[in-house]
Order: structure tokens, then sequence, then C-alpha cells
């Protein structure tokens, strides 16, 4: 609990403690006593509800340079009859091989080809990742899209990120990965950057996926989650080594080498 950020917040968004005790569900007098400094160490629940109504849309909108709107935003997904989130893997193996889609909660979302340097900025990452990998002889395994995911295990949801790490070797199978990466980097784009940074990033979180990054190529910044430790965001530059928590720190990637491909390829 940081109740110099909770502060800060409550005033960015102007709330009441009576405001703030409706929307989180905990009583007035218990937020009143840890804003006050009477309660040092409140129940996580009551942490983690109040961090739910201060923090969470602070990460998802203005850390990732998206206006906030409702509580689940959703782009438009694909027109093959209804929204409804009825469709399953069946559909999703149904569609011509050249129609390219992710399938999140039995909801279809197309995905247009990626422009020129989002290919150039996955490879680089990759590349930098498998690196590492080789010269510390690890058994983890790197991959760039198209690779398929079937995050939940079940018939509802396949997802294609960008860049990921799998090191549990169980989960690959023929035909996907089964289960949740325990890295992964989505490269953000017009197109997909409200899905990236609203709906994949709680399905990633509640998969069990361990570090998640976003990258803007526009804003040059990226967004890291490590979802095991932290409440909110950390925010790169281009212009610095950004470390990869699960592997401790140790594997540091250099986005600055992301900034020359886009120099190169004329951004």
């Amino acid at each position: 609990m940081d109740l110099g950020k909770w502060q800060y917040y409550k005033q960015q968004k102007g709330y009441s403690y009576a405001r703030l005790s409706t929307l989180s569900g905990v009583p007035e007098g218990t937020i009143r006593k840890i804003f006050q400094g009477e309660t040092k160490s409140p129940r996580w629940e009551t942490i983690e509800a109040i961090e739910r109504i201060l923090l969470n849309d602070v990460a998802t909108s203005t850390y990732a340079g998206i206006e906030p709107e409702v509580s689940m935003v959703r782009e438009s997904a694909l027109n093959y009859g209804t929204t409804s989130g009825g469709y399953t893997l069946e559909d999703y193996y149904a569609l011509p091989d050249e129609r390219r889609v992710e399938l999140i909660d039995g909801v279809f979302y197309d995905m247009s080809s990626p422009m020129i340097v989002h290919q150039l900025a996955a490879v680089t990452l990759v590349r930098q990742i498998g690196d590492y990998i080789d010269k510390k002889k690890g058994s983890c395994i790197p991959f760039v899209a198209p690779v398929d995911v079937q995050l939940d295990c079940d018939n509802k949801t396949m997802v294609q990120p960008d860049v990921m790490i799998v090191c549990d070797k169980n989960k690959l199978t023929k035909r996907c990965v089964m289960g949740a990466p325990d890295f992964i980097v989505e490269i953000l784009s017009p197109s997909t950057k409200k899905k990236d940074a609203f709906i994949k990033l709680a399905k990633y979180q509640q998969a069990g996926v361990r570090e998640y990054w976003m990258v803007d190529l526009e804003q040059q910044r990226v967004v890291v989650y490590f979802f095991e430790d932290d409440v909110i965001p950390a925010i790169y530059g281009f212009d610095v080594e950004i470390p990869v928590r699960i592997y401790d720190g140790e594997l540091r990637i250099d986005m600055r080498l992301v900034a020359v491909d886009l120099t190169k390829a004329k951004w």
C-alpha cells in the first residue's frame, strides 16, 4: 500500500471519502482511518478494493495513452452474425486461412496486417530475448507472431501475442500454446490499442501471465506490468534498457535498438 499515491489519485479524481466508499464497497469509516493514518495495515481485500477504484483506470488509460471509457472497452468485433460471445474454437478453425482474427471470450476481433515498423520491432525484441536465452543455455522458448495461444485452455479464447516467452514445454502442442505464456509483448497499433490495453490486459493477468509489456511505437514508450508484484505499471521510454522481471532483471531489452528500427523504416 502506497498511501501517498492513493492520496494523489484521490485528489486528482476529486473523490470524497463517501464517494470512494460507494465505488469500492469499503466502509467510509475504514477509508477515513486509512487515509488519516490511523490504520497502518488494512486487510488485503480492503487494499485491493480501493486500488481497483483509484489505480486501475490510471494504469490502463493514462499510462497507455488511451482515454478512459466505460469499464469494459471493446473494439468492433467481426460481423459474423453475432457479437454476443457465442463463438468457439470450432468457428475459429473454420475461418478462411487468410482471415487473421483473435477469439476472446467467444467474440471475434479482426487483426489487420501489421505495418513494417511493427514487424521490425517484434523481430528486434525477440532477437534480444533469444540471444540471452541461448547465452544462458536456458530452457524457455521465445516466439514471435503469428502463434496461436489457447490462453484459458477452454474453447472460447485464442490469441496471438506479438512476442512471448514460454518456459513450460508441456504447454507446447502441435497446434498451439496451451495455457498462459510467462512473458508477453503486444506492440500497439491504432487498430489494436484499446484491445491490448483493456481486454487483453485483464485476460493476461487472469490467465496467469507473469509479465506483460505494451510497446507504443508512436509515443515511444513501454508500459510494463509485472503481475506477481506490481499494482501499477512501470513506464519507460525508448532511450533505455528495460529489465525483464521474470529473469530478475538480468535480461535487459535495449529499446534504443527499436528506436533505430523506427528511423530506418522512416516512421
